[in-house]
């Protein structure tokens, strides 16, 4: 996997089908504080834009599912993993990956 250098700290580029995917992982580990990916995800203008983008660039996008997680987004008690976002909406651009060179990584376009 590429590697480029932001302000000082190394951030891994996935590549996959001509897409180029940035570790968010290794963002947050730069970042002081307890910010988790999760806690991005939960965030209702985070969700919204995610949407959007997915109207633009995702044929497959699954609009009754997001419409479900936009109305939970914000509220206390939701929470909703990468995997899961993946999993219910058939979203493109965002990727959670196990293993060696796991983490959880955003499109370009996201980062």
């Amino acid at each position: 996997m590429a590697k480029i250098t932001v302000q000082g700290t190394s951030i891994t580029v996935y590549s996959e089908d001509d897409k180029d995917f940035i570790s968010l992982t290794d963002m947050l580990k730069a970042k002081d504080g307890d910010f988790f990916i999760s806690d991005w995800l939960r965030n209702r203008s985070t969700v919204e834009f995610l949407g959007i983008w997915k109207q633009v660039h995702n044929p497959n996008f699954n609009y009754g599912r997001f419409a479900t997680i936009r109305s939970q987004a914000g509220l206390n008690n939701y929470k909703l993993s990468v995997k899961e976002w993946v999993a219910q909406t058939n979203a493109i651009a965002l990727v959670a990956k196990a293993g060696r060179y796991g983490g959880t990584y955003a499109h370009k376009d996201i980062s």
